[in-house]
């Protein structure tokens, strides 16, 4: 249940913006998603997706 979690507050968080007609919806690649995850696991540290997104940047990663 944890892992659907995840997934229902980026939901919730899309329909929240759409109900108020914000035109900025940037969500992470997936990409994003698995390595913040396999960081959680191999460190326990727990990072925000936009750090993550950041530093997958920095690192030459580009979004397809």
């Amino acid at each position: 249940m944890k892992k659907n979690r995840v997934y229902l507050s980026v939901l919730e968080d899309f329909y929240r913006k759409a109900h108020r007609a914000d035109t900025n919806l940037n969500y992470p690649h997936s990409d994003v998603f698995y390595v913040r995850a396999k960081i959680r696991e191999d460190t326990g540290v727990e990072y925000s997706l936009d750090h993550v997104e950041a530093a997958m940047i920095a690192e030459g990663w580009k979004e397809p």
